[in-house]
């Protein structure tokens, strides 16, 4: 696959959706720990190549790429790029998320189908082709998944979120053991509430970040930095015995509730 390739001496890692908001801050933070970084975008290119120059900044390369993670062809693509640049995936975090907020009732087949496929079938198929770049490394490699509160429990809007987070969940417990054999750590991360971009498409916006943060033991919601700590955590060699678990960074709310 990468043969007649020009390697990197780098690592690089990955992060789908990592324009702006938690995929920004975990590729910005991987590039301060050295990373060459692939910033992976659906629209809005100007985000990206932003994101690109403050990563460039820190002495990384960067390769912007726009791909739709879910569809199949796209994420193909996409790895194709990684191959043509950098010519090896250490790291694949699978941030890229999106959703239908609706009364269950309210669904429609559409509303489903585009849900699990940025969510699940985007996962599953960058994790596949991530892993196949990683095994035959010695050093094996790491991927980490963005999850939610959601996935356990209910939150108004958010049946097809909370569903295909749950499953983000599961998925990530099965790679954890069919790639562990290639020296693979695969982990999640489930976030509270956070206050980023995605949270304006909720109608009850501010409703819900005062009463997470009235809520929270640790007196404040969760932030950004404290979501990319824990995905930087997972992905260092301190971590290397962790496999398959999803790591829950909300402060505390979940333990009232």
């Amino acid at each position: 696959m990468l043969d007649n390739m020009a390697v990197s001496a780098k690592k690089v890692a990955l992060i789908t959706g990592s324009s702006r908001g938690i995929g920004k801050k975990i590729a910005i933070k991987l590039a301060e720990e050295g990373y060459n970084i692939v910033i992976n975008f659906a629209r809005n290119r100007s985000k990206a190549e932003e994101t690109a120059e403050e990563i460039r900044a820190l002495g990384a390369e960067v390769l912007t790429v726009k791909a739709n993670i879910a569809k199949k062809e796209k994420v193909e693509e996409l790895f194709a790029e990684i191959d043509e640049k950098f010519g090896r995936l250490d790291v694949l975090v699978n941030n890229a998320a999106s959703g239908v907020l609706k009364p269950l009732m309210e669904l429609e087949e559409s509303h489903w189908d585009w849900t699990m496929n940025i969510n699940n079938k985007g996962m599953l198929f960058c994790s596949q082709l991530a892993a196949e770049r990683m095994k035959n490394r010695e050093e094996g490699g790491a991927i980490v998944s963005l999850s939610s509160l959601g996935s356990q429990r209910y939150l108004e809007n958010y049946t097809t979120v909370g569903v295909s987070k749950a499953a983000v969940e599961a998925l990530t417990r099965y790679l954890a053991v069919e790639l562990a054999q290639y020296n693979i750590s695969v982990n999640a991360v489930s976030g509270g509430a956070v206050d980023t971009d995605a949270l304006t498409h909720f109608p009850n916006r501010e409703e819900l970040l005062e009463g997470a943060k009235s809520r929270t033991p640790a007196g404040r919601i969760v932030e950004p930095d404290d979501l990319a700590d824990a995905v930087m955590f997972l992905l260092s060699p301190k971590a290397r015995m962790i496999r398959g678990q999803t790591i829950v960074v909300d402060g505390g709310i979940s333990l009232l509730t």
